[in-house]
Parts: C-alpha cells; sequence; structure tokens
C-alpha cells in the first residue's frame, strides 16, 4: 500500500516512485539554496516576507531542474560512471526525467513573476538559462565552473532584489549584495575544481587548491565584520562619555540631561550586545564552514582518492549553508543566520540517505 501510495504518474504509461524522484533531484541538497536568497536580501537591507520566500521557492525549483535535467542529460555516462542513479538504473525514464525538469523551469519562473514580478523573473531567466545552457552544452567545455559559480551569483542577487514598498533599486541592490555574491561564487568555483575529479580521482594539487581558497572565503567572511564592529564600539564609548562627564560637573540643573544619558547608556550596551552576537554568529558560520568543508578537503590532500573528492564535493555542498548563515550575519541578521544554521545538521542527516552528488 505504501509503495502504490508514493507514486508520481507522468501520462499513462510511465509512474516512479517519490523516493525514486526526490534521488534525480538530489531533494536534500536544495536545503542549501534558500541561504543564497537569504543572503541576498539582508545585504540589500530587505526584511524577510512573503516575496523573499516566494523568491526561495522560485530558486529551489530551479536547482531541481537543473539536477533532473544533469541527468537526462548523462545518462549515457552515468550507465557507465553512476549506474546507481534513477535514469541508468531505469528506474526513472529518461523522457521523465526531462519532463521534471522542464515542469520544475516553469514552476520557478512561475514563483518568480507571483512573488516579485518583473524584478524577481529579470534574475530568474537567466538563472533558468544558465542552468539549461550548462547541463546540455557547457558543462564539458572549459566554461563550466564559471557558469555554476554564476548561477549560485544569480541566486543570491535574487534575494537582493525583491521588490517591496521600502526596496532600493535594482543597481544600490546588486552593489550591496556585490560581496556576498561573490564569495558565494568563489565557493562554488572550488566545488567545480573538485567535482570534475569524482570519478577518477584528483591531482594533489586540486585540493591543496580548493582549501587555500576555502580559508580565504571564511576569513573574506569574518573579519571586515569583527573590524566594523570593534570600530563601532570604540565609537560607541567615546560618545556615551561625553554627556556623563557634563552631568557630572553640573548635576543640578542637567537633570534631563542625565536622563538622556542613561537613555544612551542603554541604547549603547544593547548595541554593543547586538555587535557582538553578530561577531559570535558570523565568526562561528566560517569556523563551521571550515570545519566542514575544509576537513572534507585535508582528507583529498591526504589521499586525492574520487572517493575522498566525492566526500569533499558533498561536504562542499553542504558547508555552503554555515557560509551563508555566516554572510547573513555579516549582512546585519544574525538572529536569522542562527536559524539558517539549523538546516546544517538536518542537510547533513538527510545527505546520509540521498547523496547531494
Amino acid at each position: 500500500m505504501k509503495d502504490r501510495k508514493a507514486v508520481v504518474r507522468f501520462g499513462s504509461r510511465s509512474a516512479v516512485r517519490l523516493t525514486d524522484l526526490a534521488q534525480l533531484v538530489r531533494a536534500p541538497a536544495a536545503l542549501s539554496v534558500p541561504g543564497d536568497v537569504i543572503a541576498g536580501a539582508t545585504a540589500a537591507g530587505r526584511p524577510l516576507g512573503a516575496r523573499t520566500f516566494g523568491v526561495i521557492g522560485s530558486s529551489v525549483c530551479l536547482y531541481w531542474a537543473g539536477m533532473a535535467l544533469n541527468d537526462y542529460a548523462d545518462a549515457t555516462v552515468d550507465s557507465v560512471e553512476r549506474p546507481e542513479r534513477p535514469v541508468p538504473s531505469g528506474r526513472i525514464p529518461r523522457r521523465t526525467a526531462l519532463a521534471v525538469a522542464a515542469g520544475l523551469t516553469a514552476a520557478g519562473l512561475g514563483l518568480a513573476a507571483a512573488a516579485g514580478g518583473r524584478r524577481s523573473v529579470g534574475a530568474a531567466l537567466p538563472l533558468a538559462g544558465l542552468v539549461w545552457a550548462y547541463d546540455l552544452k557547457l558543462k564539458s567545455t572549459s566554461a563550466r565552473g564559471v557558469v555554476m559559480a554564476g548561477t549560485r551569483v544569480l541566486d543570491v542577487l535574487a534575494g537582493a532584489v525583491v521588490p517591496g514598498a521600502d526596496a532600493p533599486s535594482v543597481g544600490v541592490a546588486l552593489r550591496r549584495a556585490a560581496v556576498p555574491a561573490g564569495l558565494v561564487g568563489v565557493h562554488t568555483g572550488t566545488l567545480m575544481a573538485l567535482s570534475r575529479h569524482e570519478v577518477g580521482g584528483a591531482p594533489g594539487w586540486v585540493p591543496v587548491g580548493t582549501l587555500a581558497v576555502s580559508a580565504v572565503t571564511a576569513i573574506a567572511t569574518a573579519v571586515p565584520v569583527i573590524r566594523g564592529e570593534a570600530g563601532s564600539a570604540a565609537k560607541s564609548c567615546v560618545s556615551s562619555a561625553a554627556p556623563s562627564g557634563l552631568v557630572a560637573q553640573f548635576p543640578a540643573p542637567l537633570k534631563g540631561v542625565a536622563v538622556a544619558a542613561r537613555s544612551e547608556m542603554v541604547r549603547t550596551a544593547l548595541t554593543a550586545a547586538s555587535g557582538k552576537f553578530r561577531i559570535a554568529v558570523t565568526a562561528a558560520g566560517a569556523l563551521a564552514y571550515l570545519g566542514t568543508y575544509g576537513t572534507a578537503q585535508m582528507r583529498a590532500v591526504q589521499k586525492p582518492s574520487a572517493e575522498n573528492v566525492r566526500r569533499a564535493v558533498g561536504a562542499g555542498i553542504m558547508g555552503l549553508m554555515p557560509l551563508q548563515a555566516a554572510l547573513t550575519a555579516r549582512g546585519g541578521a544574525p538572529a536569522v543566520a542562527a536559524a539558517l544554521g539549523v538546516l546544517h545538521p538536518l542537510a547533513r542527516r538527510l545527505a546520509r540517505r540521498i547523496s547531494p552528488t
């Protein structure tokens, strides 16, 4: 009975199980998508709302579409290299994989239009174009890494350009989100460099290089926040000290100033606490990123076998989530970043059941 219920039909001839569909689209790996959009929205100064969640849904659909299209395009190669995948194993017909990709692409574009109108479609349409171009043509070219990094960059920028009453102009939003988008793109570039060697293993210099880039990415994410908050704290201490000095000299006539000074001290304390929380979440995210992805890359450095490289790629896909959390905290939303960090252990558990690669 359970198997009969967990079936989706495509036309009158083909039916596939939901578990096979989940493997086709690498369902758990889509948990790495919301953080892109959230990091972009936060960097642009946009609060999270229904429109942002609609854009997240759009990006998830396009991500899944890319995975299904990948297996459609790679059916012949996978029959030799990855025969356990749903298409080469015969559990999902090749034409069904193409239908799933097309349907999810249409759903992604529709959600973008409903959530953000022309602004969001302006990001979703080139994203969909890159996904299809990559899977059908560019995957086997030297541009593959740049194209895949471009999809993640567009994901971040899609969050930045979400419209709303208080939304900045598209140009301002893109400038504000340029740094987090760039860092996510660089991370994706390291994944692509490793993924080329998932079958036959990698030369030793490949994981060494990607590990170095990952370390720089983590530092570039965290250090500006720590420096900025330290500078802000120093300025706050100086500015809050001035009224206290005046009150000490003229206590009677300056009772109002005393009240204002106390209020200012409370605000300063709250700001300092918020700054420390922001530093803590940003640093924790950056360290978790290195702890997850960096550790897997270290194993590949020690022994760059196909198995270790595949594990590093899987860790990199999941390790994107703490990086996104760090970038979200960097953008000024540490509470949202902390909540986003909860997705990481969940995704890692799910990845043990369904491979993200």
